[in-house]
């Protein structure tokens, strides 16, 4: 096989992809596209090329995904050294949205016999569904014709959007397939079509219109057909001589599974709320750390998460807005004004959260009605209970008189008649003279609401006028 395939190089004057010790390439792209799957699949094709591998092949099987991730994914095919085959596998997958464009944006393009392609059209929250669909949105045979080629005064775009935003969305995404397609000398006219009407093949119509060079029942049969099959490649022609090379899978590591897991937005939201409420606490109780520390680490993580999300900043400045209003009425005797208001804030801040409608990127509204009851219940129950049990006076259970009086501690912070203490291993808000200083040692002298007055330490006192005697 080798010898043959040497010499059908050495007839055709072109080189050749022999068979070596480097396997193929095999990586799954199974389920939503996002960043997880976008990191995964840069650094498995920069594996593929430092180990000079004959081929590398993308088995999708995605109902869609985010752009940005996409287009990621493109970039990398497009630059890879390594020849990409986009197969649509196994039967019964399907390349939709941003799968068909990595299909059509593949050195070669197959799919499986029980497979389908299309539903191009980008969608996102606020924006409608391009609609007008044709009568006969399939065409069945090579030389059928679109409903609509651009530039046709007949059918402008404005027929395929119903706002500008929409129209941009489309007219961007037509122009981008369009490019792939007359890259890799496929069927540019229906991939406009699966963008502007969401129009869909199955594997033999796909074949049949050109839009795929082949369809292969599994990997081996894929293999095989592609062994001495020309293609171009980085501005020159290649032969590939794949026929019963070995395949070595590539599954994702420990990173892309956190990595997919943290960007899921139902999760990225959660660790936003536990981030927040747990700094909540903290700050509102010094001294317990644990809460300080989660809240720390999970509110980092829910904005390494969003960062690579498409944020709505509305719906994220509306949601801090809801969360800012419960910890408001917490503390504030505002009748219930405030949460009112902050649940809805966040319930209408959490839907507009992820500016898309790609299918596993959207958030669940019964999680959202969820995290707005539970957040209610957190803030308006447990901060407000803990508020009042702060403005109480700390009294002596069996003489009734306040239990803190006569204490000492040292000053923390002070400025202005009013800072903190540590007194008995405990932070507390304390009032007194103007002229006490950070690292005094106060006494208290009563309560008045949550604060505490303190007084100068005698005993701190003469020590002063000792170290100030002249000796």
């Amino acid at each position: 096989m080798l010898a043959h395939a040497i010499g059908a190089a050495s007839a055709a004057d072109m080189p050749v992809a022999a068979a070596s010790a480097a396997p193929v390439v095999l990586v799954k792209i199974d389920g939503a596209i996002g960043p997880a799957t976008a990191d995964h699949l840069h650094r498995v094709l920069a594996l593929a090329a430092t180990l000079k591998a004959p081929l590398a092949v993308l088995q999708i099987d995605t109902p869609g995904g985010l752009d940005a991730s996409m287009r990621s994914i493109i970039k990398d095919v497009l630059a890879s050294p390594v020849p990409v085959v986009g197969y649509v596998a196994p039967n019964g997958a399907r390349a939709a949205s941003a799968g068909t464009y990595i299909l059509y944006a593949s050195h070669v393009a197959a799919m499986a016999p029980a497979s389908n392609l299309g539903a191009a059209t980008p969608v996102a929250i606020g924006l409608p569904t391009p609609g007008g669909q044709p009568d006969n949105p399939l065409p069945r045979t090579p030389d059928a014709q679109p409903a609509s080629k651009p530039g046709s005064a007949a059918a402008p775009a404005a027929d395929h959007a119903t706002d500008a935003m929409t129209a941009k969305r489309i007219g961007d995404a037509s122009a981008y397939i369009r490019s792939l397609a007359q890259l890799r000398g496929r069927n540019a006219e229906w991939a406009e079509q699966a963008v502007r009407e969401a129009v869909s093949l199955s594997s033999q119509e796909a074949l049949k219109l050109k839009v795929i060079d082949l369809v292969a029942a599994d990997v081996p049969d894929l293999l095989r057909q592609l062994s001495g099959r020309e293609i171009r490649i980085n501005g020159g022609s290649l032969q590939l001589a794949t026929a019963g090379v070995p395949v070595r899978e590539f599954e994702a590591d420990w990173r892309t599974r956190l990595l997919s897991v943290i960007t899921d937005p139902s999760l990225a939201l959660i660790l936003m709320l536990v981030g927040i409420y747990g700094l909540l606490f903290e700050f509102s109780n010094p001294g317990f750390v644990l809460p300080g520390v989660v809240g720390g680490i999970c509110l980092l993580l829910a904005l390494f998460a969003l960062q690579m999300l498409p944020v709505n900043y509305a719906g994220l400045a509306l949601m801090l807005l809801g969360v800012a209003f419960l910890i408001a009425e917490a503390f504030l005797p505002t009748f219930g004004a405030l949460g009112v208001g902050g649940i809805v804030a966040f319930a209408f801040g959490a839907v507009l959260l992820i500016d898309s409608d790609v299918p596993g990127f959207g958030i669940p509204k019964a999680l959202i009605a969820l995290l707005s009851a539970s957040s209610a219940a957190f803030v308006l129950v447990v901060a407000g209970v803990a508020a009042k049990a702060r403005q109480r006076p700390v009294v002596n259970l069996l003489s009734g008189s306040p239990a803190l009086v006569g204490a000492t501690g040292e000053l923390i912070e002070f400025s202005g008649g009013e800072g903190w203490a540590m007194i008995r291993g405990e932070h507390w808000r304390v009032r007194g003279a103007n002229d006490l200083q950070p690292g005094r040692r106060v006494r208290v002298t009563g309560a008045q609401g949550a604060a505490l007055e303190v007084a100068a330490d005698a005993a701190d006192l003469g020590n002063d006028l000792i170290k100030g005697a002249p000796s």
